[in-house]
């Protein structure tokens, strides 16, 4: 296979991988945003997987597919792909919306599990340039963080394209096509639909890839690290195919140093997924890059740091789906800043490049938040302590969903001689926090941000803030109180 990587520090072994450093940027950043954006958004009725559960006969996206567009034997998903247009695209307008909003890093899907590339691919032709959207989506995202001055990522899912797409070569089982191969069947198509077998769909990574799938694979991910050069790669999974993952890595940092004048300012994201309770999804070592949980976060404190990813509903669009709130995603983003982890949230763009109102109201709450208690995550570090409270009180470092917030509920960040405390759910204009006692003669001041005034007493082992909030501020669940120290 042809697996060269670019000379540099890192070869693809684990050792030489944990040569790797957090680069100061990321840690300082605290809040990315992902465009997880692609052909599959266009039914705007299935699922988060309808390029896989569209061949699933019986399944949501099935029926959804059977209904809209036709049978997948005669209409297949590379017919979805070219009903995709992002019409209304405007990366510029974007990329304004995600810096008002608070993010300092954006990150893209360069390919996700449908095999269809977001850049004008040397090695797939099937890739936005020549398909659907007919234009460089990659490139106008990386052009738009240039001018807005956000650091710029890309995600890859491909790795398990070669299992997970592979129900394309079905057929349905029972009824009026029964028998009647899928489309995915087309040899005209293979390019997009690959050459897996009907033995092997799971929808973890593949149990016995062909040589050129896993090639083609490095040569693409090298491809798009190469020409767009982003800070930040991610991989949905562990590290995949031994070695040849693991030069991809090295290639991204040997790349990005190379980049940046011998400094690494690459971040590579990789999962650790218990292959006991889950389908295999790859390779895992602490070091080689920053450990990233999907939709989870932990529940203590982390010495390295660390990533979750999330969205606010779906991860690709899907009209009158549930959404997180504002609240919700700052009391999210709170915990995890003040655990060393980094928030990298997804708001799900429509097939035709925009969001929808709901969305729009859910981003302009977490734009005005941070404009009152940005000072307060960006730039921070951890305090000795994270938090006080219920949740507090019961952390033993396994991994959360959801959270539970009370007005007990405090977080902490530190920067220079000032400690933020957050309350989770602050009601009533006062709070109260405890596990500042000890440090009492050192306290110079407190204020609460975005008010004008409070007053502050300790009362036993409690410090108690009582404060008149704003319209705003009463308008968020989450209070940030300052407090300085003494120097």
């Amino acid at each position: 296979m042809n697996i060269s990587i670019t000379p540099g520090k890192f070869t693809n072994t684990w050792e030489s991988l944990q040569q790797f450093e957090c680069p100061q940027w990321f840690k300082n950043a605290k809040f990315g945003v992902w465009a997880h954006w692609g052909a599959q958004c266009v039914p705007e009725g299935g699922g988060g997987w309808y390029a896989r559960d569209m061949y699933i006969q019986g399944s949501r996206d099935y029926k959804y597919h059977l209904k809209h567009y036709g049978h997948p034997s005669q209409v297949g998903y590379k017919d979805i792909v070219e009903r995709w247009k992002a019409e209304n695209f405007d990366p510029d307008a974007l990329m304004a919306m995600y810096r008002d909003m608070g993010a300092k890093f954006f990150v893209t899907i360069g390919v996700h599990h449908d095999n269809v590339d977001l850049w004008d691919s040397t090695y797939n032709r099937w890739n936005t340039v020549r398909h659907g959207p007919h234009m460089d989506i990659v490139g106008e995202w990386k052009r738009a963080c240039g001018r807005y001055g956000m650091r710029f990522g890309v995600s890859e899912h491909l790795e398990r394209a070669y299992s997970w797409f592979s129900t394309n070569k079905g057929a349905d089982k029972r009824g009026k096509y029964k028998g009647v191969p899928y489309d995915g069947n087309d040899k005209r198509y293979e390019e997009l639909y690959l050459d897996g077998s009907t033995q092997d769909t799971g929808f973890g990574y593949p149990a016995n890839p062909s040589d050129r799938f896993v090639e083609n694979f490095y040569l693409r991910i090298k491809e798009l690290v190469e020409k767009y050069n982003p800070d930040f790669l991610y991989t949905d999974g562990g590290v995949p195919f031994g070695a040849v993952g693991r030069a991809m890595i090295a290639n991204f940092y040997n790349h990005n140093m190379a980049c940046h004048g011998g400094k690494l300012e690459g971040v590579y994201a990789v999962k650790n997924i218990d292959r006991t309770l889950h389908p295999y999804h790859g390779a895992y070592r602490d070091g080689i890059g920053v450990l990233d949980l999907e939709r989870e976060m932990m529940d203590a404190p982390r010495a390295d740091v660390w990533e979750t990813d999330t969205c606010i509903g779906n991860w690709f669009y899907e009209k009158g789906v549930k959404y997180k709130t504002s609240d919700t995603v700052i009391q999210q983003l709170v915990d995890v800043v003040s655990k060393n982890g980094i928030y990298l949230l997804s708001i799900p763009l429509k097939a035709d490049g925009t969001i929808d109102n709901r969305e729009k109201k859910i981003v302009d709450g977490i734009g005005r938040w941070f404009q009152i208690n940005g000072e307060a995550i960006y730039d921070t570090e951890p305090y000795v302590l994270f938090g006080e409270g219920p949740m507090a009180s019961k952390a033993s470092g396994k991994k959360l969903t959801s959270l539970k917030c009370t007005r007990r509920d405090i977080r902490f960040t530190q920067k220079g001689n000032c400690v933020y405390a957050f309350c989770l759910k602050a009601h009533g204009g006062m709070i109260r926090i405890h596990s500042l006692a000890p440090e009492r003669e050192r306290i110079k001041d407190v204020r609460v941000l975005g008010c004008g005034s409070c007053k502050w007493q300790f009362t036993g082992d409690c410090l108690e803030i009582r404060y008149h909030p704003t319209l705003e501020l009463c308008s968020q669940a989450v209070h940030a109180v300052k407090i300085t120290f003494k120097t």
